[in-house]
């Protein structure tokens, strides 16, 4: 039986987009499962002791602007560096992500996440507008009136809070985080890593 990947992820994480593709491919290459959990990073944050983006030193944010040119040439993926909707609101997408996980498994819910960073990291959209985010699960081949109202549900919010601390529990620390057993992996640089640990089955 293959390894399972446990992806803990931000919609609003531009290292998270950069990494998307790349963590599908290696884990169906390697015929592992990846798990999908969009997780609450200011509540990690806090109990982390990592800083939301406004709250770095200017030296980390003007970093930060330097190495997001860099991944985008190396990997050939045209984000936009500093896309107008960043940040956006992750309330109604990371649980219609969850609601669409819980009811029809990782593998919709994880096309539906890179679809909504694709849309704010190459497109300029605001998957915070539920409009826009409609037209994202359309393109996924999903019902979106469907799921919008079920990701209207209060009980995503919930299971997205005790996902929050589940991760806190295993070490997590930052987006996008792959986990393999008690093996964290922080980072879409650390993808190199993550291949060589699926490749020793």
């Amino acid at each position: 039986m293959g390894l399972v990947v446990d992806y803990y992820v931000s919609l609003n994480s531009p290292w998270t987009h950069l990494g998307a593709a790349r963590i599908e491919a290696m884990t169906a290459q390697h015929g592992a499962t990846l798990q999908i959990w969009p997780v609450d990073f200011g509540t990690i944050f806090a109990a982390s002791g990592g800083l939301p983006l406004p709250k770095r030193s200017p030296q980390r944010q003007a970093y930060r602007l330097q190495e997001l040119p860099r991944w985008r040439d190396f990997l050939g993926i045209p984000i936009v560096i500093e896309p107008k909707h960043f940040p956006t609101s992750e309330a109604l997408s990371s649980a219609c992500v969850i609601a669409v996980r819980e009811t029809m498994g990782h593998g919709p819910a994880i096309k539906l996440a890179h679809r909504v960073l694709k849309a704010l990291w190459e497109e300029e959209a605001d998957p915070g507008d539920a409009a826009v985010l409609g037209r994202l699960i359309g393109e996924v081949g999903l019902d979106a009136a469907k799921v919008l109202t079920l990701g209207a549900e209060p009980r995503w919010a919930e299971m997205k809070a005790a996902d929050s601390q589940a991760a806190l529990a295993r070490g997590v620390f930052g987006a996008p985080s792959y986990v393999i057993g008690a093996e964290i992996f922080w980072g879409q640089d650390r993808l190199d890593f993550v291949a060589r640990r699926l490749a020793r089955g």
